[in-house]
């Protein structure tokens, strides 16, 4: 093949191939952390393969969900601690898929950037595959876009693909009624929904990111970029054992717009909002942008990350059940004859 000499290179455009080979090099070792029963193959093919009977499913049904961490990521980029903003991505979605019955089996990610930091790419990827362990499930492929002049220097964006699968009958929410407990799972934070309200209250505070925390240990930005939690393990351990009829994952739309989602026609809910303990972070968002409580109830998890329906006689036990696994559990209400919304007793401010 015969050279030009003064031609241009896709390089010289501002697109480094072999910085994207690299990359895929330097995250093989965390991918391959991730491998579980199913994976078929490595990284570095035109696409992922997985084996549902390998997996242990004889009549399965596919459950797919995707999502970003939204404009939390602008506190990511703007104080450099992008660790953590890869375990949020998988947990918006596999959080999602056992609201559904469903177990996360793999995790595909999308990572653009104006140009490649090699360095800041790999914490974020190791990130994405420190979630997946957490949640169970194999990293078996992604795509790393550089797109020069669409994203301003430094800048990047997230996207993540989760598939799980149930057997065959076993979706959720199932069996909902009136008389079902509700309890609470609490958050590690803010999550990854309401960043755009977040950072507004923050400019209004005066605070920079590596101010003080005013409400806990570490700087503004550290405390605030605290990662989404992970449910899927105590939760899918709580759904094999029988009793779990509904789950909420409470992300955009917060209590309020999300416990519906798993209540068929005809029963509501009440929450007693004294139940638990408004964490620190939400009070501090709540004074400092005066915001009603109604608001914070449909904006944030306000310290609920996930809502459970259990039926009554079932409730002790899964309690302590998901006590023994790490999680942080109350009795915050049930379900109820009513129209579909969500009534609250008692107030959190």
């Amino acid at each position: 093949m015969t050279e030009t000499r003064d031609g241009i290179t896709y390089a010289e455009a501002g697109v480094d191939i072999d910085a994207g080979n690299a990359l895929v090099e330097r995250i093989k070792p965390a991918a391959k952390r991730t491998r579980r029963a199913g994976v078929m193959a490595g990284l570095g093919g035109f696409g992922g393969l997985f084996d549902l009977r390998a997996a242990g499913y004889d009549d399965p049904v596919l459950v797919a969900a995707t999502d970003g961490v939204g404009t939390k990521l602008r506190i990511a980029i703007d104080t450099g601690h992008v660790e953590g903003v890869g375990v949020d991505l998988v947990a918006m979605c596999v959080n999602d898929l056992v609201c559904q019955g469903a177990e996360p089996l793999f995790f595909l990610d999308y990572f653009a950037t104006g140009k490649l930091d090699l360095d800041r790419a790999t914490r974020i990827i190791e990130g994405i595959a420190r979630g997946c362990e957490e949640a169970g499930c194999a990293l078996i492929g992604g795509e790393t876009a550089e797109m020069p002049g669409m994203y301003p220097a430094g800048d990047f964006d997230l996207a993540g693909f989760a598939v799980g699968a149930m057997e065959r009958g076993a979706a959720l929410p199932a069996d909902v009624a009136a008389g079902d407990v509700l309890l609470g799972l609490a958050s590690d934070g803010v999550h990854s929904n309401g960043y755009s309200l977040v950072r507004r209250i923050v400019d209004r505070s005066g605070l920079d990111w590596d101010a003080a925390c005013p409400w806990g240990a570490g700087t503004l930005g550290e405390v605030l970029l605290a990662p989404t939690r992970l449910y899927v393990r105590p939760v899918l351990g709580a759904i094999a054992a029988g009793g779990v009829h509904g789950l909420a994952h409470i992300t955009g739309g917060g209590l309020t717009e999300n416990v519906p989602r798993i209540l068929p026609d005809g029963p509501g809910a009440e929450i007693d909002l004294g139940a638990w303990d408004l964490p620190g972070v939400f009070r501090w968002l709540a004074e400092t942008g005066g915001m009603a409580e109604a608001e914070l109830l449909k904006t944030f998890n306000a310290g609920i990350g996930m809502v459970m329906a259990v039926a009554p006689d079932r409730a002790a036990e899964i309690t302590r059940s998901l006590q023994a696994a790490g999680e942080r559990v109350q009795r915050i209400g049930e379900v109820t004859h009513g129209d579909g919304a969500v009534r609250y007793t008692g107030q959190l401010l």
